[in-house]
């Protein structure tokens, strides 16, 4: 792509010969004109008024067209990179959730028996299967998070 943007640039700059052009008259007296002095002959360097050369509109457009292409692509690629970092981060907030969750799961099975605290402080010890039921939506929780354990 930059060697393309390249090459349309070099078209759209004037292209002016700078060689030297050279006057001198002969020994017959015709006056003469070249891109190299004569070697037996005094000659003089003329300088050589060029028009302004104009850029066509088609090519002016063309360019036009070019620099919006590459500014739309530009803003494409900015958009995909942002995404993808806000995708890297979600993945990373959820690869550290998952990582808790596992925690918290593995704990809980070390636990024997879990208990409520009533409305007087004291500890209300569950049954068996209340404790098997707290640790199956758990694990519930888990795989709905994080997939398979």
């Amino acid at each position: 792509m930059k060697v393309f943007l390249f090459l349309v640039s070099l078209c759209l700059i004037p292209v002016s010969a700078n060689a030297g052009v050279y006057k001198w008259v002969d020994a017959n007296g015709q006056t003469h004109f070249g891109d190299r002095p004569p070697a037996k002959a005094a000659s003089s360097e003329v300088a050589v008024k060029t028009a302004p050369t104009s850029v066509d509109a088609g090519a002016k457009e063309r360019h036009q067209k070019m620099t919006e292409f590459l500014d739309q692509q530009q803003e494409e690629r900015e958009a995909r990179q942002a995404a993808n970092a806000k995708a890297e981060e979600k993945a990373e907030k959820q690869a550290e959730l998952c990582k808790k969750l596992r925690a918290r799961l593995k704990f809980l099975a070390s636990v024997s028996t879990f208990y409520n605290i009533n409305d007087q402080g004291e500890r209300v010890y569950v049954n068996e299967a209340e404790n098997t039921q707290i640790r199956e939506d758990f694990r519930a929780k888990v795989r709905k998070a994080c997939g398979n354990l």
